[in-house]
């Protein structure tokens, strides 16, 4: 059964998740219009991060982790006509990055939430703490 501590470092690492979760959504936010500037060049790819449960054999706890940030890859540059640009090919077209800004701030928001019930449950434990120091006086 898991004790106050115990609670509290499960979410600090689901804090330090979230947090590198909002960085990787304002890196994808940030290069959303970054164009290759040579035809040939491919444009910024949007960053996704994957998380994993991991035991922590000290706590004997599941916490979680980040275990992978890589491109997304599955959906398709989008093409913009802007004919001069050093990007553009013959056509007149150049890729676009393949970040959807509705996504990322939607993504954002949950992120955010995750991150403040996180902190939420650990201001909850510390007080408990606090309380039961207040008992024992």
């Amino acid at each position: 059964m898991p004790d106050i501590n115990d609670a509290m470092v499960i979410s600090a690492y689901g804090l330090r998740a979230q947090g590198e979760r909002t960085r990787v959504i304002s890196e994808n936010i940030a290069n959303s219009g970054t164009a290759p500037l040579t035809p040939d060049g491919e444009p910024y790819a949007r960053k996704v991060i994957t998380f994993k449960n991991q035991m922590d054999r000290d706590m004997g706890h599941r916490t979680v982790r980040v275990e992978d940030i890589a491109d997304d890859r599955r959906s398709e540059f989008p093409l913009k006509y802007m004919p001069d640009h050093p990007g553009a090919n013959d056509a007149g077209y150049v890729q676009m990055p393949n970040v959807n800004i509705l996504i990322e701030m939607n993504d954002m928001r949950e992120a955010q939430r995750s991150y403040e019930a996180n902190l939420g449950m650990i201001e909850q434990s510390r007080s408990m703490i606090l309380r039961t120091v207040d008992l024992l006086r």
